[in-house]
């Protein structure tokens, strides 16, 4: 197997708002936002029309897109044996990902990310992890990660207690580890952890502009250069229009964006660029070539909706 994954099993719900509707719910525009209450979840939902429902979650959608590109790859992610549970399994199959993990009825449901997006495109996502968020040790199937190239983990993911077992346990048995940090909120909730995961742990890690600068407490693009500089490691930075940057050892790459794109919704965008590019790792071609698989995948999902390809175009 090319590459595993690992991160949370959640049910994209994706929805259409005007901006009075994230002002109003007290939301942070093109961020996501954690509920535990799953009353208050559901009551977002109400009065919303939902345009489509996939079985997502970040590293889940990148391992898709890998899938789309001839990879063979697999997926962990603690779903429960209900609805959305059963559909979340299918979904997976029908993008022949194997799925590493056997699910049960479970004390919460399986997790549901509520996707709104706003006339400019942008997305903000609202997170009821459920059993997702509950992942441990035991879920964990070590032969699987041993038998892959590379375990690609989120950062949505870590937390303390049973997940942070579930991280540990992957990273023992990992060839290579490939991390993204998923969110800027993410970042600054675990900065100390997820500073000590990239300086000590991981091989590939992946962040945008904004989430590397705040996990260094930087101010440029050039501080994060220095940054992955000094680190005997590969790290790949998105910066939107500016195009992304990968970082390995000395060696610095840049690659443009593609313009002129009609964009639609920006969801999948970091999702779909770490899978073009970690397809490129695992096929041994050029930090170049990564980084256009990378841009080019990236460009093809902000051109519809939702965090899959359209195979049918």
């Amino acid at each position: 197997m090319k590459i595993l994954g690992i991160g949370n099993a959640i049910v994209d719900v994706i929805c259409k708002v005007d901006e009075n509707f994230i002002t109003e719910n007290n939301l942070t525009k093109s961020t996501m936002k954690l509920f535990f209450d799953e009353n208050e979840f559901k009551n977002l939902l109400i009065n919303l029309k939902i345009e489509k429902t996939v079985s997502g979650g970040s590293v889940a959608n990148s391992i898709v897109g890998l899938s789309q590109l001839g990879d063979k790859v697999g997926f962990i992610g603690k779903v429960s044996d209900d609805e959305f549970g059963s559909k979340y399994v299918e979904g997976l199959k029908k993008e022949n990902v194997d799925y590493f993990y056997s699910k049960k009825k479970e004390e919460l449901p399986t997790g549901t990310c509520l996707i709104l997006i706003t006339p400019d495109s942008e997305r903000t996502m609202c997170t009821f992890l459920g059993t997702a968020g509950k992942i441990n040790y035991k879920d964990i199937d070590s032969n699987a990660v041993k038998q892959s190239e590379i375990t690609f983990l989120e950062g949505y993911l870590w937390d303390e207690g049973d997940p942070k077992k579930a991280f540990d346990k992957a990273i023992k048995y990992s060839n290579k580890i490939a991390m993204t940090l998923s969110d800027l909120f993410c970042v600054e909730r675990h900065k100390k952890h997820f500073l000590d995961l990239v300086k000590n742990k991981l091989d590939i890690i992946f962040a945008n502009e904004q989430e590397i600068l705040a996990l260094i407490d930087g101010k440029s693009i050039d501080e994060a250069i220095s940054f992955a500089k000094n680190l005997n490691k590969n790290i790949v930075i998105t910066r939107g229009a500016k195009g992304s940057v990968a970082i390995n050892n000395q060696d610095v790459v840049e690659f443009s964006a593609q313009e002129n794109l009609n964009v639609v919704d920006l969801t999948g965008a970091g999702d779909l660029f770490a899978a073009g590019y970690l397809h490129g790792v695992v096929n041994n071609l050029s930090f170049k070539k990564c980084l256009a698989h990378g841009t080019d995948m990236s460009s093809k999902v902000i051109q519809q909706i939702g965090a899959r390809l359209d195979k049918s175009k």
